[in-house]
């Protein structure tokens, strides 16, 4: 009888191994809930009623997500209207603003819901949030699973307790709130960024735990690189982690047994390896597997798998070479980015983003700063894969309010939180070479300050310490008395361009950067005369020069920042603001109306290069040659009349013919601050006719040209790609996944295809068979037509379209139509 027990005790012990081996093996599932949603504002309901189970909502409104919900407007200076003073602009008294956060209706608060089942037995299961604005609330079921505060933010919330295992419906409610000036610029509406339900075994890789970290980069290709990853639900097994690599057809891998903490760590040198920078992304997988382990530490079963992209690159900065990447200092050509995407609101969209980092790579362009705010892991998978460094910043304010009721209110609790998902959330991407924890911070001239920033810095190099740290300081007097200036592993400087020298030669880390720079303003293809030099000069009509010689009051022209990089070793490149015109800001006119997003961009709200996007063109890419004339040869009534032409060129020497007459050969001058980086002929006596303008090496010898027409009257609609991503005459082709956009340009052009630059006729838009029509945009800051309505008018003489393909492979036409112009038709190709 004994025996039979013993027996019985043993059987019973092999079957509870078992069966917790059988349970660790269930693979980890990832679900994007991307389709089914259903919207409805809040203000009308009760507020807790949408969270029950049982909920009506067959009467809201059905979305898929990413969502905003203000971006279909309409437009109302009333949205945001504050009477203020704009301490950034040095403003001492208060006057009414408008169209500071964009007028579109993205106060107020709002519900979600959807479905979702797991698998039968699902032993956890969490859901991922990549930013929901604002303040969501997430109930599962009927009841509260949690929330978070910040709406730029990652975070992720353990529904395990709440959800149906045995196959039923779960029901998953989102309530989420944007109080009034909570925000300097658009900030978007709603479930603006994925949803993604992650399922996986009790025992499963903690999210975001995940880490590799490049040690070292030698010129013989052999890199030295540092695993991480930690493990929840491990209790007593043998387990361990795997992590491998294949390099060309060699595979690198090391196995790592778990400590007493659930962690593992390994060290590998990889041989023939590419480092990762922005002119050869290379990226590696990363196969991260959570194993049983056998006794003599080989592999008996795999428990989870993940795969991760990576980068081998290393990154310091040191007062003897400033920024280096892999060992070769290099100065930084960046872009300010806000979140928001134009025609689409904050609604992230893989394709937006693409087409936005290759059109600043054409530029020369090397970097972003995701100004002022938590990126999007969909823009930073990008940023790996296409080639662009990242300042990944955090905050705009800390406790001192910057608006009533901004994100000061949340800071002392939650600052801590959101920095640290920050960095775990995107510290695998090879493209984050620095971390920024502010952005023209109060606290830089308050006592309290330093300590501040050195707890933040902390807290960062808590989660990485392989990056160097920053924030944006506009007061570098104030930050220097307090100390704050000294804190900072990177001291940026935003604009202040006189001071740069005095702040170097009192700050001891041996460099400075242009974390903000040139704020110049600018509406594409708009000039006026006569022609000066300004500061926050405003107009009738509500647009700026693209002539760019007008910045702000407290800001100034590209030449000021390039003087400084050029000529000072000590200066590590600039961060421009911005990349791209955005919602909100539209500084000088905010106290105009009807004026609703910036002008500060190089590219205008719809994408299209203003005449700016040249002369960055000319000085940052030194690889393809770059012409360009300015402004635009119709001037009808201004015939005789003083019309200066300038060339934005990378070559020194150009002469410039009006009609045939020579205008004079000029060369850039290096003791002029204009004629260093501009050709200027300021004047030539306007003619209608033909501007042709002849480029010549630093040998003398003849290298391109140039021809601007004066465009005759307007006979046709052209559609076409983006001009700086395809050839004449190519188009885009779509992914039928219902995600993927194309961008197409609409231009009014003469009978002989000069684009005709006053136009504003109004343009129709149909789209038929395999996609859709998703946004349209101008770029004309002052326009109040709605974004996600069919037609809208031209801003001189162009605006895109954006098409959304569907699920169903097949072609796409798209047809425009004016009132007095011939209509015109593409098919692009959805697959």
């Amino acid at each position: 009888m004994m025996k039979n027990k013993e027996t019985l005790k043993c059987l019973a012990a092999v079957l509870a191994f078992l069966s917790c081996s059988l349970n660790l093996t269930a693979q980890r599932k990832e679900t994007v809930l991307s389709e089914g949603w259903k919207f409805s504002r809040a203000e009308k309901l009760d507020k807790a009623a949408p969270a029950a189970e049982q909920y009506n909502d067959s009467e809201w409104q059905t979305v898929s997500v990413p969502h905003d919900w203000a971006i279909s407007g309409p437009f109302d200076k009333e949205i945001d209207k504050q009477v203020v003073a704009i301490e950034q602009n040095g403003e001492k008294e208060a006057t009414e603003k408008t169209g500071r956060s964009g007028c579109l209706p993205w106060i107020g608060s709002g519900w979600y819901r959807t479905h979702f089942t797991v698998e039968n037995g699902c032993p956890r299961a969490l859901l991922n949030f990549d930013g929901a604005m604002a303040e969501p609330e997430v109930y599962v079921n009927g009841k509260k699973a949690g929330e978070w505060k910040y709406g730029y933010n990652a975070f992720n919330v353990d529904i395990t307790p709440y959800i149906y295992k045995d196959g039923r419906q779960n029901t998953l409610a989102v309530y989420l709130q944007n109080v009034a000036e909570s925000s300097r610029w658009y900030p978007g509406a709603g479930l603006f960024r994925p949803v993604t339900l992650i399922e996986t075994g009790p025992a499963a890789i903690k999210e975001w735990t995940i880490t590799a970290n490049t040690l070292s980069i030698s010129n013989d290709h052999i890199a030295v690189e540092t695993f991480g990853a930690e493990v929840l639900g491990f209790g007593g097994q043998f387990l361990g982690v795997e992590f491998k690599v294949m390099v060309g057809e060699n595979e690198f891998s090391r196995i790592a047994r778990l400590d007493r903490e659930g962690r593992a760590t390994s060290t590998v040198t990889f041989y023939g390896i590419k480092p990762w920078s922005p002119e050869v992304p290379q990226l590696y997988d990363l196969q991260v597997s959570l194993c049983e382990l056998n006794y003599d530490g080989t592999i008996s079963k795999v428990i989870e798998q993940q795969t991760k992209k990576i980068g081998f690159r290393t990154v310091e900065c040191n007062a003897e070479e400033g920024f280096v990447l892999n060992g070769q200092p290099r100065k930084f050509k960046g872009v300010c980015l806000h979140h928001d995407l134009g025609m689409l609101g904050a609604a992230v969209n893989k394709a937006a983003l693409v087409r936005q980092i290759q059109l600043l790579k054409t530029m020369g362009c090397d970097a972003i700063r995701t100004a002022h705010n938590m990126p999007s892991q969909m823009q930073m998978d990008l940023c790996d894969s296409l080639g662009m460094m990242v300042m990944a910043e955090s905050f705009d304010m800390w406790i001192y309010p910057k608006c009533k009721n901004g994100y000061a209110r949340f800071f002392k609790e939650w600052s801590d939180r959101d920095i640290e998902n920050l960095v775990r959330a995107n510290r695998l991407h090879p493209s984050i070479v620095m971390w920024s924890v502010g952005n023209e911070i109060p606290e830089q001239g308050m006592k309290e300050g330093p300590k501040l920033l050195r707890h933040l810095q902390d807290v960062v190099h808590r989660f990485d310490k392989t990056r160097p740290i920053t924030n944006g300081m506009d007061r570098i007097d104030n930050a220097l008395g307090t100390g704050f200036a000294q804190v900072a592993d990177v001291p940026g400087m935003n604009y202040r361009t006189h001071k740069y020298e005095m702040a170097y030669e009192k700050l001891g880390q041996g460099y400075v950067l242009g974390s903000e720079t040139a704020s110049t303003v600018s509406s594409r293809g708009v000039y006026k005369f006569p022609l000066t030099e300004d500061k926050g000069k405003k107009y009738d009509d509500g647009q700026c020069s693209s002539y760019d010689l007008t910045a702000c009051s407290w800001s100034n022209l590209p030449e000021d920042d390039w003087q400084l990089q050029d000529d000072k070793p000590w200066v590590i490149g600039e961060f421009v603001w911005t990349g791209f015109d955005y919602l909100g800001e539209p500084t000088p006119y905010d106290e105009y109306w009807p004026s609703r997003s910036s002008y500060f961009g190089i590219f205008d709200l719809a994408g299209l290069p203003k005449d700016r996007y040249y002369l960055y063109r000319s000085h940052w890419n030194q690889t393809e040659p770059t012409i360009h004339l300015l402004p635009h040869w119709n001037w009808q009534g201004r015939e005789g009349e003083t019309t200066p032409v300038y060339c934005y060129t990378n070559y020194p020497t150009a002469e410039l013919f009006l009609n045939g007459k020579s205008q004079g050969r000029i060369s850039k001058n290096p003791k002029s601050r204009l004629d260093r980086y501009r050709l200027r002929w300021n004047n030539v006596k306007y003619q209608p006719g033909e501007l042709k303008v002849v480029v010549y090496d630093a040998q003398g010898r003849q290298a391109g040209s140039k021809t601007l027409k004066t465009a005759g009257p307007a006979a046709q609609l052209r559609i076409t790609g983006d001009q700086l991503l395809y050839a004449d005459g190519q188009l885009p082709t779509l992914r039928a996944d219902g995600n993927d956009m194309a961008f197409l340009t609409v231009s009014i052009t003469d009978k002989d295809g000069n684009l005709c630059p006053t136009a504003n006729d109004e343009i129709q838009v149909e789209v038929t068979g395999s996609g859709s029509f998703k946004g349209i945009c101008n770029g004309d800051a002052t326009s109040l037509e709605v974004f996600t309505a069919p037609h809208m008018h031209v801003f001189n003489g162009q605006l895109v379209i954006g098409i959304q393909a569907t699920k169903q492979p097949g072609i796409v036409s798209v047809k425009v139509s004016s009132k007095n112009l011939p209509a015109a038709q593409v098919e692009l190709k959805a697959e």
